[in-house]
């Protein structure tokens, strides 16, 4: 699927429309695995990208970050594609139909969306049916959680609670969505006096349900719009001594615009390219504060070789991309793992995780 064949056509439609054919196309292949295997076939991993992280086996630090597939109707597609691991979701507890439309917003001159969906979803029973259905995936897959709309604030750990439950055989590791911008009050969830409570309540749910087996890691996403002091806050919690959570992802979206930007004021969470510096900084100060103690997974603006460096040298272990996927096509899964092990051989490194941090 060379991005030049697809690319033109998907992007002449609206681009939520866009959006849902490639869905289609790829829920298709999704049931046809030796024309899977042709278009995608396996390649021997670099051992300078393997690794190891919450007893999950990573053959390169690139993944798909949730929004794509909010809802596991294409999993095996995208396990099949060159992600080293694919996140699904946002998944909320009862289906719902998200923000009125339109509410996807296209800047290619920018390399830029803007999107306003506010957690559309199929609900969980239709996502663990799926997700039942396809079996265990090739790569690690992750599953972000969210509330429903209507649910009141206060009683958001409940929502959270019931996704766990739900869905706890499927997942290899779990995101707690609390800073999308297209959720009303959302993001209050992510100051400390409100995490932790939620977080030591979810720790609970999880280790109920693991019945001796192992305990998939409970991550935060968190908004790149925080003040410094703010996400200093966060990466304490990394050591905190009740093992709090597992990992973070740096970050969502921004509700901010970047200076000069021309076009219309449309509200929603800016992805792309003007996302690359305040999400390369919103890692920094996470790791940071967190003194590498837990895993990140850098997202935000990554479109090249040389982005991916610079969130593995500023304390990324991980790296997920959506918006430079849909600009750059699949050939970046190729082009980011290749290119990445040549530049960390160049400078001396014999593995990822050595380079990890050494950019501060």
């Amino acid at each position: 699927m060379n991005r030049h064949s697809w690319q033109p056509w998907l992007f002449a439609m609206e681009p939520e429309r866009a959006h849902t054919m490639a869905l289609l196309a790829l829920e298709t292949l999704a049931k046809m695995p030796k024309t899977r295997a042709l278009l995608w076939p396996r390649h021997d991993p670099d051992p300078i990208l393997q690794q190891s992280l919450w007893g999950l086996e990573f053959s390169h630090p690139l993944g798909l970050a949730a929004g794509f597939d909010k809802d596991a109707r294409a999993l095996p597609s995208l396990c099949s594609m060159g992600f080293a691991f694919v996140e699904i979701g946002t998944v909320t507890p009862l289906p719902q139909s998200g923000n009125p439309r339109p509410r996807i917003f296209r800047y290619p001159k920018e390399q830029a969306i803007i999107n306003r969906l506010g957690f559309p979803s199929d609900g969980m029973e239709m996502v663990a049916r799926r997700l039942r259905s396809w079996g265990k995936g090739s790569v690690p897959m992750g599953i972000n959680l969210g509330k429903n709309k209507d649910t009141p604030l206060a009683q958001a750990l409940a929502d959270y609670e019931r996704l766990l439950q739900h869905l706890h055989p499927y997942a290899d590791y779990w995101v707690i969505n609390v800073s999308s911008p297209n959720t009303p009050g959302l993001r209050t969830l992510q100051s400390v006096e409100n995490l932790v409570p939620l977080l030591v309540a979810l720790r609970k749910v999880r280790e109920d349900l693991a019945d001796n087996q192992r305990l998939p890691p409970l991550l935060v996403k968190i908004a790149p719009d925080l003040e410094r002091e703010e996400i200093q806050e966060l990466g304490h919690l990394a050591e905190d001594s009740r093992g709090l959570l597992d990992g973070f992802i740096a970050s969502n979206t921004t509700i901010s615009r970047p200076e000069g930007w021309t076009y219309p004021p449309e509200a929603g969470g800016l992805s792309g390219r003007p996302l690359r510096e305040r999400a390369l900084q919103t890692l920094q100060i996470l790791y940071q504060s967190s003194r590498g103690k837990v895993p990140i997974i850098g997202v935000g603006g990554i479109f090249t070789v040389e982005d991916a460096y610079q969130r593995i040298l500023a304390g990324g272990s991980l790296l997920q991309s959506y918006t430079g996927w849909i600009y750059q096509g699949p050939r970046m899964l190729e082009d980011i793992p290749r290119g990445l092990g040549d530049r960390l051989r160049q400078d001396g490194f014999t593995h990822i995780s050595q380079a990890i941090g050494q950019g501060m």
